[in-house]
């Protein structure tokens, strides 16, 4: 009984900060819910009507983001004035880049929609939060009606697989992704590079088992749950965009090659921010260090 008393108390304290953040943003939807029903809203989801709410919620998950990572944002005068498609590495909870939104939007009031797995949509109770915040399924045709409207879009190649299957190594999986890089392409707007430092020592999944592998690979949906939460330092850098080139003509756009060719670069500039920002193999006690490092600020 002892034990088995120990086991659950481990495995709640594992899961306690995942958990807590899950609670608070379904707080943030029923919040959105009161807002919009005591306004009376029917506006477009993505106006500016909204925009006051926003600030509220950018502010509250900043607050959370300075107190529980020391959170840092690098890299944002790389950022195009139109728009662009940001590309990066997926951790095992993406709360660090719910912490790049929040910030983007209280330094530039700008809004960057996230391209987001099918099953987000899946989830109960979260429209409303994922209309006002930008969440998009991400086909080719809504990520260009959203480029074209000089919005940012943001993307993760590897997504869920590497948010489930990568590890403390900072592992790359996309695969053989290119459709992000084709969009760019079409849309003539170019790809920024996108990382947070320490965001596998701040959450994590535990060990790859086939199993479970073989289970979202035939499901695609996330039966592993992460655990951590650990107050690591959390540093996002946005890395020099890789330009579109005017020289590509129309008929090189959809050449198999080009497309390639793009996409490799942009694995290149990802994978390059993490060799320089982070310790491999990723590690939690100097993470934790690294919170009163100031000579990194």
């Amino acid at each position: 009984l002892i034990i088995a008393s120990l086991t659950i108390s481990a495995i709640l304290v594992f899961l306690i900060v995942p958990l807590t953040i899950v609670f608070f943003i379904y707080l943030t939807n029923i919040l959105l819910l009161i807002y919009q029903r005591n306004n009376e809203l029917k506006a477009d989801p993505l106006s500016d009507v909204w925009n006051s709410v926003r600030k509220t919620i950018a502010s509250f998950w900043d607050i959370y983001a300075r107190i529980w990572h020391g959170y840092e944002l690098h890299g944002v005068k790389n950022l195009p004035e139109g728009p662009g498609i940001l590309v990066y590495y997926h951790g095992a909870i993406p709360i660090d880049y719910l912490y790049f939104l929040s910030r983007l939007f209280l330094w530039k009031k700008r809004l960057c929609l996230s391209v987001a797995d099918h099953f987000v949509f899946r989830l109960p109770g979260l429209r409303l939060l994922l209309a006002v915040t930008g969440v998009i399924p991400g086909t080719r045709e809504e990520c260009l009606v959203a480029l074209k409207n000089g919005y940012l879009v943001s993307i993760s190649p590897g997504g869920v697989r590497e948010a489930l299957f990568s590890d403390e190594s900072y592992q790359l999986m996309w695969g053989n992704r290119k459709g992000f890089a084709q969009v760019a392409l079409e849309a003539k707007v170019p790809i920024i590079p996108m990382y947070t430092q320490n965001v596998r020592e701040g959450y994590r999944m535990f060990k790859e088992r086939r199993f479970f592998r073989q289970l979202y690979e035939s499901t695609r949906l996330p039966f592993t749950p992460p655990y951590g939460g650990l107050p690591v330092k959390f540093r996002t850098y946005i890395g020099k965009p890789i330009p579109y080139d005017p020289n590509i003509t129309a008929e090189e756009l959809v050449e198999k090659v080009s497309k390639f060719l793009f996409s490799f670069q942009t694995k290149a500039a990802v994978q390059a921010l993490i060799s320089k920002h982070q310790t491999i193999p990723g590690s939690i006690w100097k993470a934790l260090l690294e919170r009163f490092d100031k000579r990194r600020k």
